[in-house]
């Protein structure tokens, strides 16, 4: 197993952490399981303490139980900064939180790590960070909740690529073997 240490941290970030972060987070860890990719650990936060404590919720939780991924053990909390310094990719969900997150990095070394989770969808990659948002599903219904996968979902194989990548980087060898876990730490 890999060392939490020696693991590639990766942290979603949205507003409340009840629905966009928590798709994010889990339909990111499902993904790395599929692809036997090891060494990578996911979580997720909001910018915003107004749901921290609650439980992600159930219209996204019936999005990813539709396609077997769990989440009923999540729980929402709020960024930290001191996850500035732990995490390797912190993935904003839409753009008020990049600009947050961007606001609030310590650090250029901090700075670098922030990016839109669609900047990994080949689709709008080229594009202004401006155009790679996510709406919040929260106001809306189900089919807001099947945007929201259907966006996610678009920019993970780029995130896996960028991930097995950097490990790959980090300690050249391929993580790829079974046996081993990605984790959402949420």
């Amino acid at each position: 197993m890999t060392s939490m240490s020696s693991q590639y941290r990766i942290i979603a970030v949205c507003t409340g952490n009840i629905c966009r972060s928590p798709m994010a987070e889990r339909m990111l860890a499902e993904a790395f399981r599929a692809e036997h990719l090891t060494g990578a650990v996911v979580d997720s936060a909001g910018t915003t303490a107004y749901e921290a404590g609650r439980p992600i919720d159930p219209r996204a939780a019936r999005k990813l139980t539709a396609h077997n991924i769990a989440s009923d053990r999540h729980v929402a909390r709020e960024w930290r900064p001191e996850w500035f310094a732990s995490r390797e990719l912190i993935l904003a969900l839409d753009v008020d939180h990049y600009g947050w997150l961007r606001q609030a990095a310590p650090d250029p070394e901090s700075l670098a790590k922030i990016r839109m989770l669609r900047s990994f969808d080949p689709a709008v990659a080229d594009k202004d960070p401006l155009e790679q948002g996510i709406e919040d599903p929260w106001y809306g219904g189900h089919t807001d909740f099947d945007t929201t996968w259907n966006l996610i979902r678009a920019s993970i194989p780029g995130i896996v690529q960028h991930v097995r990548t950097e490990l790959q980087r980090r300690d050249g060898q391929h993580h790829g073997s079974e046996g081993q876990r990605v984790r959402s730490i949420s």
